[in-house]
């Protein structure tokens, strides 16, 4: 069951949002938790290409994103969470396709992001995008789990490039 669009409210995030989007992160026990002074600069700095999710005046769910500098036609995402009560209503879906009708978005052809092989949301949701837009999925290695320091555990992140992405699609 999809949330309505109508409960649902998008918005870039600012300062205040780091606590809660740590705290939301940290609950998903999937995504790497980054430090809340991370968050905090998310917030101050990405505000364009972050955005949050809110319902019922908390905070439901954000994606984190960045344009490298050296490929503006590329939108990078970090991070999207979800926060438990409103997984599998369509969320995820929905802050990516918000992020890529942002102006900061707007000549953006290629979604590049990492995932994990055991982060099997992650890849159903990227999956989707690709299929709803009619975009090419491209699955790559871009850091091998040597890479990670050896304590970490740290899994293989594999690259998943969408594109170029049909935008008369992202509705």
């Amino acid at each position: 069951m999809d949330v309505s669009p109508l409960e649902i409210k998008f918005r870039k995030p600012c300062v205040q949002d780091g606590a809660g989007i740590w705290n939301l992160v940290r609950e998903t026990e999937v995504l790497d938790l980054n430090s809340a002074y991370c968050y905090l600069m998310l917030g101050k700095y990405f505000p364009d290409t972050c955005l949050v999710a809110e319902y019922e005046q908390k905070i439901a769910g954000f994606v984190s994103a960045f344009l490298p500098p050296q490929n503006p036609e590329v939108v990078f995402v970090w991070q999207v969470a979800v926060a438990g009560s409103m997984r599998k209503k369509g969320l995820g879906t929905k802050l990516l396709k918000e992020l890529l009708k942002r102006k900061a978005c707007e000549k953006v052809r290629f979604l590049e992001t990492t995932v994990t092989l055991s982060n099997v949301a992650s890849q159903s949701l990227f999956c989707r995008l690709a299929r709803n837009t009619r975009s090419h999925l491209e699955v790559t290695v871009c850091f091998s789990a040597n890479l990670f320091p050896t304590k970490s555990n740290h899994e293989t992140e594999f690259l998943f490039r969408i594109g170029p992405l049909q935008r008369e699609l992202i509705k």
